[in-house]
């Protein structure tokens, strides 16, 4: 009976947050206070969720203060230069520009949110591939692998789950697979140089100012002529084609300008008044330290993110009215997640504390073939790249990883390496139509959402199974 509850307060889960029916927090409440009803153990439900509150209190404030502190740090200017540096770099080579776009992607991915890392992405490339009419797909896939590769940190978001479900500490579960991350980011960054490659083939060679000294002439004989207005021009390089549109970039919080000039495009607001020059290299080395610090688990992670995110915003922000203006700017997204996480307690409170979980895991080691027992690591990061895309986060680290770690730890796997097999798929998550980012990101690029998981698919789930096998070599998984 409690195997048949617990696979339907999952399932029941899956559907209403899958249709959109309840917010995933609603649900993670909701859902299960129902079922603990069902069961008879309603009267426990308080000591169930006490319990994972305890427990889950350290990831949450991780993932408070890590945004907060991130945030700020793209407020105060930290990544503007990697962003002009990106840019001066990519010229007007198709190929350098997809390899910038990787690089950027991954790089602003450090702050764990995918929608602004979308934003300062496409803002900062946009302008570049319009003008050389590049495939836009190729920017939006790029930028999903690189971003879904980099989503695995500690406090992006699946990993804080995996720690969360199976009650395991952040560091334990992503510290040791660095390793397998960089070689998908790497695969990422080698995916990008082939695209670029075949989009230069496909384009030609330009430099930036003859884009736009083409374009300058274009329109100068368009207003002369009484022509069409439509921006565009045509240009031959070798005997290539290249063609670029003129000033339909993305707009908001970044900015783009059309001058000579490749300081010209933008990727952030130069002028926006949260800039601190003067601390600038304050800033590079409290986050360089504060990740050497993380990495080296010189203290708990969110010890670590609590003081760095303190720091941060007492000497960048010394006026407390200019303090509760930057938390207020990012109050949304520490809502949001440190809300789920919290949420996420009620869940697997029960799911554990009634003993459905035990119940299911049993009826799932009956199931699975006996010699698949000792693989279930393998099985589970496999399984990962499925899941993930039809389900949100949420539905696949709170309602299937635990079921998944107890059958594994039937046949001695250790929930630490069924934690790090269950990242694997999040490069294919990232362009799932599940994930609110993905809609951000092609959005801003004004592409299609069909032609983008049309393009992206393939290349994302070769890209998980490069991390799974380098997982698997390395001894990780």
């Amino acid at each position: 009976m409690l195997t048949i509850l617990g696979f339907a307060m999952i399932a029941t889960f899956l559907v209403l947050i899958m249709m959109k029916k309840m917010s995933p927090i609603a649900a993670l409440v909701l859902i299960p206070a129902l079922f603990c009803v069902f069961v008879g153990k309603g009267a426990k439900l308080g000591d169930y969720v006490l319990d994972g509150v305890t427990d889950l209190a350290p990831t949450a404030a991780m993932l408070m203060f890590a945004i907060v502190y991130f945030g700020v740090m793209i407020d105060v200017g930290l990544f503007d230069p990697i962003v002009r540096g990106i840019l001066k770099f990519c010229k007007a080579d198709p190929m350098r520009i997809v390899v910038g776009t990787a690089l950027l992607a991954a790089i602003v991915s450090l702050d764990g949110d995918g929608s602004t890392t979308f934003m300062i992405t496409v803002s900062a490339m946009y302008p570049l591939y319009k003008r050389l009419k590049m495939s836009l797909v190729v920017m939006t896939g790029v930028a999903a692998m690189a971003n879904g590769v980099m989503n695995t940190l500690p406090w992006g978001g699946p990993t804080a789950r995996a720690a969360t479900a199976l009650k395991l500490d952040a560091s334990d579960i992503f510290v040791p697979m660095i390793p397998a991350l960089l070689v998908g980011l790497a695969f990422v960054f080698v995916l990008s140089y082939v695209l670029g490659v075949r989009e230069r083939r496909r384009l030609g060679v330009l430099t930036l100012d003859d884009v736009l000294e083409e374009e300058k002439e274009s329109e100068t004989v368009l207003v002369g002529s009484g022509g069409s207005d439509d921006g565009k021009v045509s240009m031959r390089k070798g005997g290539t084609a290249a063609a670029g549109s003129g000033t339909d970039a993305p707009t908001g919080a970044t900015g783009t300008a059309a001058s000579g000039d490749d300081d010209g495009f933008q990727g952030l607001d130069p002028n926006r008044p949260t800039l601190r020059p003067k601390l600038y290299w304050f800033n590079a080395l409290l986050t360089v330290g504060l990740l050497t610090a993380m990495i080296m688990e010189w203290l708990p992670i969110p010890v670590l993110f609590l003081i760095g995110a303190a720091l941060v915003l007492s000497v960048n922000f010394p006026h407390i009215p200019d303090q509760k203006a930057r938390l207020a700017a990012h109050a949304d997204n520490v809502l949001n997640v440190s809300g789920m996480v919290f949420a996420a307690a009620v869940f697997t409170g029960v799911l554990q504390g009634t003993g459905m979980v035990d119940q299911m895991a049993k009826w799932m080691v009956d199931v699975i073939p006996g010699s698949m027992g000792p693989h279930m690591a393998l099985v589970t990061g496999l399984l990962s790249l499925p899941l993930t895309y039809f389900m949100s986060n949420d539905g696949f680290y709170f309602g299937v990883l635990p079921v998944l770690a107890e059958a594994g730890a039937a046949h001695g796997v250790t929930p630490l390496e069924m934690a790090r097999a269950s990242l694997v798929g999040q490069p294919l998550h990232m362009s799932s139509p599940l994930v609110p980012a993905v809609y951000v990101l092609v959005g801003m690029a004004k592409v299609e959402f069909g032609d983008h998981t049309r393009f992206v698919v393939k290349w994302a789930a070769l890209t998980c199974l490069v991390i799974l096998g380098a997982g698997m070599l390395f001894g990780i998984i």
